[in-house]
C-alpha cells in the first residue's frame, strides 16, 4: 500500500503555484520585518520624547532651585556681624580703661562704673543673648569676665528702628544688649575693663568696639563659656 502524505506536509506538485506560495511565505517574513522595525523605531521615539520630557523638567527644576537659592542670597536678611576676636591694639577715641579686681561675691555690688566694666560678680555667669529688660549687674559683670562685649541703652532714648540697628551689629555669642538704667548715654558699651558711650546706633566706634575687645584674650578667663549659666529676664528667642 503506498504511503500518504500528512495532510500538513502535502505540497502541491504544480511549479506555479509552489513559487506563488514561496512569494507569498517570503512577502509575509517581510511584512513581519517591517513591522517589527516600525515598533522598534516607535519605541525609540518614545524613549527620546521621554528622554527629552525629563530633560525639560530637570532643567526647568534645576533653574527653579538656582532662582531659589539666588533669591535667598538676596533678599535673606544680613546675618550677625563675624568680629574676629583678635584685639590690634588700635585706639579708639572715647573708650575709658579701668583696673578692676575679679572674685566671686554674694549679693549686689556698688560698681564705680556705670553699666559696671569688671569687678566683683556673682558666680553665675548671664547667658549671652538679647534681652528686652534691665539685668543683674553682679551675673552681666561674670559674662565680661569670660570676654563677653554688654551693650546697654537707655529704652527711653533707644527704641524702634534705632534699637533695631543696635541689634543687627550684634554677633551671634559672646553679646549682651539689655536697656539699663541711669546711663550716662543713650549706649554704652562695656567689656572687661574698658568701656565705650556713644549717641547713636549709627556710630562706627561701635564695631570698632567689637572688633578690639569682642572674645578678649585679656579678660581674666578667656574662652570660658558664654551659655550654660543663667537666663535674666526678657531673654528674646
Amino acid at each position: 500500500m503506498t504511503p500518504t502524505t500528512p495532510p500538513n506536509k502535502r505540497q502541491s506538485g504544480n511549479p506555479a503555484t509552489q513559487a506563488k506560495i514561496q512569494q507569498s511565505v517570503k512577502h509575509q517574513r517581510e511584512e513581519q520585518k517591517r513591522e517589527k522595525l516600525a515598533e522598534y523605531e516607535r519605541q525609540l521615539a518614545r524613549r527620546r520624547r521621554g528622554r527629552f520630557t525629563w530633560w525639560v523638567v530637570g532643567s526647568a527644576a534645576a533653574l527653579a532651585v538656582v532662582a531659589l537659592v539666588a533669591a535667598s542670597v538676596i533678599f535673606a536678611p544680613p546675618g550677625a556681624p563675624d568680629y574676629s576676636g583678635q584685639a590690634s591694639g588700635a585706639r579708639i577715641d572715647g573708650v575709658e580703661t579701668f583696673s578692676n579686681e575679679t572674685r566671686h561675691v554674694e549679693g549686689t555690688v556698688d560698681y564705680p562704673q556705670n553699666p559696671p566694666a569688671g569687678g566683683p560678680h556673682n558666680q553665675f555667669w548671664l547667658n549671652c543673648a538679647v534681652y528686652d529688660e534691665p539685668q543683674q549687674n553682679e551675673n552681666a559683670v561674670h559674662s565680661l569676665e569670660h570676654g563677653a562685649v554688654w551693650v546697654t541703652y537707655d529704652r527711653t532714648q533707644v527704641s524702634g528702628d534705632e534699637l533695631d540697628r543696635l541689634r543687627a551689629l550684634m554677633p551671634s555669642s559672646y553679646a549682651l544688649l539689655s536697656p539699663h538704667e541711669g546711663l550716662p548715654s543713650p549706649i554704652v558699651l562695656s567689656a572687661w575693663n574698658a568701656q565705650l558711650k556713644v549717641q547713636d546706633a549709627s556710630d562706627p566706634r561701635i564695631t570698632a568696639f567689637f572688633q578690639e575687645y569682642w572674645r578678649s584674650q585679656s579678660v581674666p578667663e578667656p574662652g570660658a563659656p558664654c551659655t550654660g549659666g543663667i537666663d535674666g529676664p526678657g531673654k528674646r528667642s
